[in-house]
């Protein structure tokens, strides 16, 4: 029987995961014999070329080092200031620098290298995310024949902002080097579906570029989920009833407004606020009767987007203080660190209303997980951007175009005026289609696609993983 084998961007640190993501990969390769190929974290003058095995919470798990050069070009450069914005429809703030993309492929080369040697013939390999869209190449350049599956989590560009890429058509060849390449939602196939019928234009030369035969990848949406019934149960965990009590106790009879999300530009953080502004400003019922808490923990610091979007943030909550905020209520909370999952969960419980508007997302397990914690006799009410992939799958949600404001505000009265019955239908839809979608569901059918016919005498296959967890 083959191994599994997980290979991330980096690999697990010691201790509870934090994304649901993480922990389905570690309970994946909990089950199978195998080990967790990826970065180390650890920065570098002189990296060595060979992994070294560390034991972690029982996992076998295999690091490499990097230059603090080749990381930075890799990771903050091509990957996170190129690759994430024009994923994201995000032109406007992508950065162009030519010398990125050599570090982005060097880092997938190192990683090829040094994961080639721990490999046996009848592994199959899973690669997931944007950082690692070489890797299929750099393998098959070694020598490598096996299996390969890539999963992208975030959304797939359109063929607009594709072009606009540096290397685009090196992109889409290392993807046609896959044999199964996984999208969030049917939004994302059809962007790499509209690509691969018409290829890229003319270079500014005018040569034609070469065209990317696709003929030998399949192509298919696959949604991920969360484990909505784990959260059911988490969120009656004494952690989480601690925080529920803890925040009844401030907020007495105020119905709460629930957003988290990382401090990131696609999230439409500064939209949110202002939509929460405007149900304030047209609605003078819900002033003292309601309470907006954002968490957003920092992401990226380091890059300037991600500073701009902090600081539009922080101006944008003062603001909605300045004008509503009375010396015995305050209209809302915004806390930028991280909580477990029990607290979450308690949060999520709590809320009447969540609100998951991002500008753009490949799935968004926020709004899987607020599903999840409801209280099946009194659940809350999921506001949810179109323009997530979860958009796709849960219909029982109020359905927003985030950029909006006024829309969102609308939806936001709709959600906190909704009787009972109808909260209880659209919860029962909701948490069906979770349950469906569930993370386990979710690796089962990619893997199902993935793995290879079992010939004779091999017995069953086992699945390898690579997988970025950023």
């Amino acid at each position: 029987m083959s191994r599994l084998i997980v290979v991330s961007n980096r690999t697990p640190g010691k201790g509870p995961a934090a994304g649901g993501l993480a922990v389905a990969l570690r309970k994946t390769l909990s089950e199978r014999e195998g080990f967790w190929f990826g970065w180390s974290g650890r920065l570098t003058e002189h990296p060595e070329r060979e992994a070294r095995f560390e034991d972690i919470d029982g996992l076998s798990v295999a690091q490499i080092d990097l230059t603090r050069d080749d990381h930075h070009d890799y990771y903050a450069g091509f990957s996170n200031s190129i690759l994430w914005p024009s994923f994201h429809l995000r032109l406007d703030l992508a950065t162009i620098e030519a010398h990125w993309y050599e570090g982005y492929r060097r880092v997938n080369v190192q990683f090829a290298r040094a994961l080639l040697p721990l490999l046996k013939p009848d592994d199959v390999i899973w690669v997931h995310d944007y950082h690692l869209i070489p890797l299929a190449s750099e393998l098959r350049n070694l020598g490598a024949r096996n299996r390969i599956g890539f999963y992208l989590h975030i959304p797939f560009p359109t063929s607009d902002a594709l072009y606009a890429i540096p290397h685009h058509n090196d992109l889409m060849r290392d993807l046609s080097r896959y044999d199964l390449v996984g999208m969030q939602a049917k939004r994302d196939v059809a962007a790499f579906t509209e690509f691969a019928d018409h290829q890229s234009p003319s270079s500014l030369s005018g040569n034609p570029l070469k065209s990317v035969d696709f003929s030998r990848t399949e192509v298919d949406s696959f949604p991920i989920g969360s484990d909505p019934d784990a959260f059911a149960r988490l969120s009656v965990s004494p952690a989480a009833t601690k925080m529920v009590k803890r925040m009844e106790r401030v907020l007495r009879e105020q119905k709460l407004i629930l957003g988290v999300d990382r401090l990131d530009y696609s999230k439409g953080l500064p939209q949110r606020v202002e939509a929460y502004e405007k149900l304030l400003a047209n609605n003078a019922r819900f002033r003292r009767h309601v309470h907006m808490l954002q968490v957003a923990p920092p992401s990226r610091d380091t890059i300037k987007e991600y500073q701009e979007t902090s600081d539009a943030l922080d101006a944008m909550c003062g603001r909605v203080m300045g004008r509503f905020a009375e010396p015995d209520w305050q209209p809302l909370t915004y806390v930028k660190r991280a909580y477990g999952q029990p607290s979450l969960a308690g949060l999520y419980r709590l809320a009447k209303v969540a609100l998951v508007t991002p500008l753009r997302d490949g799935m968004n397990l926020v709004a899987h997980e607020y599903v999840g914690s409801q209280n099946p006799k009194d659940p809350g009410v999921l506001v949810l951007s179109r323009f997530a992939g979860a958009a796709e799958i849960f219909d029982g949600a109020i359905e927003v175009n985030p950029f909006d404001t006024d829309e969102t505000a609308e939806a936001l009265r709709i959600a906190l005026d909704m009787p009972l019955d109808e909260r209880i239908a659209r919860w029962t839809s909701l948490m069906e289609a979770a349950r469906e979608h569930n993370v386990d569901a979710w690796a089962a059918r990619f893997l199902d696609r993935l793995a290879p016919a079992t010939t004779a005498g091999s017995g069953t296959r086992d699945i390898l993983y690579l997988a970025s967890v950023a």
